[in-house]
């Protein structure tokens, strides 16, 4: 039984075969949408601001 994954832009299963090309996306329109979001810088990863060392040594 092959492995059945939720796309990540419709939430559609999808099997995670060799003969789904689009895996892990159900369609070439969803990996399209996928793609122009990470064009669009829409995710990020959250950090916090380095600290400045010259800052430390103030206090």
């Amino acid at each position: 039984m092959p492995t059945v994954v939720d796309c990540p832009t419709c939430s559609k299963k999808v099997e995670w075969t060799e003969q789904n090309k689009y895996r892990p996306f159900c369609s070439e329109r969803c990996k399209q949408i996928d793609l122009g979001a990470w064009a669009e810088e829409k995710y990020t990863i959250p950090a916090a601001a380095p600290q400045d060392p010259l800052e430390e040594d103030k206090q």
